[in-house]
């Protein structure tokens, strides 16, 4: 059963901070390296959909860890890097030009603690994202929000015999003028051979569209990290445990809906370790 709550934690440390219930142990490590792509993409979602002027293709490479400060208490960061080009022009002319930028998008911690632990668990989290992104305006490549972000969460969960559930709501608080989200989601994992996971996921991402942050017109073009974005968006994950301490994951997300957001599958490939 030990090692059931360890792995529900592997999957719940997710790509981009995830909200999950269960904590470290005191003393224990976890990192995630992984690399995450939306390649050559030119249509956003919007109100209506829109194109961009050039093809895009965002990539990040993550390193996301966890420290179990106390069995209650878990220490966690995310450092992304982005790896993002404007590409081949789509229509006739192009408003931006075409380059490529490799920089920090906005890099992350957070503290986790378990207030109940039952048969159900109950935990509440506080993300902080740094305004450490960068922006090149003549190729309108923005790496991540021009905003710090505070993020508290709400995360419940509960496993049972060869699966668990769990789900997580919050709110994202920003400065600089950009709007705040709403945020709410979960999902269901089940192991399905002796060293296979799979999960299903969903979470949404709503804005309450109460700022009015003024962003060049090159980076409105290519609608990276701009203001109200949303989504709804659903995936698949899986895991393959290689020994009990290191394995690989990979993951495969899709919008069934958004707003100034990618209309493309994001696919990554991660690999994990604990100490």
């Amino acid at each position: 059963m030990r090692n059931f709550y360890t792995i529900i934690a592997l999957f719940c440390s997710g790509i981009v901070f995830a909200q999950s219930p269960w904590t470290q142990e005191k003393g224990k490590f976890y990192t995630q390296l992984s690399f995450t792509t939306i390649s050559n993409y030119d249509e956003v979602f919007g109100t209506p959909d829109y194109q961009t002027d050039r093809e895009i293709t965002d990539n990040t490479l993550q390193l996301y860890g966890e420290y179990g400060i106390s069995n209650k208490t878990t220490l966690i960061f995310n450092v992304p890097l982005k790896l993002i080009s404007t590409n081949d022009v789509v229509g006739g002319t192009a408003f931006i030009s075409e380059d490529s930028k490799t920089a920090f998008g906005n890099i992350s911690v957070g503290i986790r603690h378990q207030f109940y632990k039952k048969k159900w668990l109950i935990s509440g989290q506080l993300n902080i994202k740094a305004n450490t992104s960068t922006f090149e305006a003549a190729s309108g490549i923005r790496t991540g929000e021009d905003a710090w972000s505070f993020t508290p969460t709400l995360n419940i969960g509960r496993s049972f015999d060869k699966f668990y559930i769990q789900a997580f709501t919050g709110i994202d608080l920003r400065t600089n003028n950009y709007s705040n989200n709403f945020k709410i989601g979960g999902e269901i994992g089940t192991k399905v051979h002796s060293k296979i996971w799979l999960i299903g996921f969903v979470d949404i991402v709503n804005s309450f569209n109460d700022g009015d942050v003024n962003l060049p017109l090159s980076n409105l073009a290519t609608a990276l990290y701009v203001n109200n974005q949303e989504y709804g968006a659903f995936g698949l994950k899986a895991i393959g445990e290689i020994n009990n301490s290191f394995g690989g994951i990979v993951t495969f997300g899709g919008a069934f809906s958004g707003n100034n957001v990618a209309k493309q599958a994001a696919l990554t490939f991660g690999l994990y370790k604990r100490f």
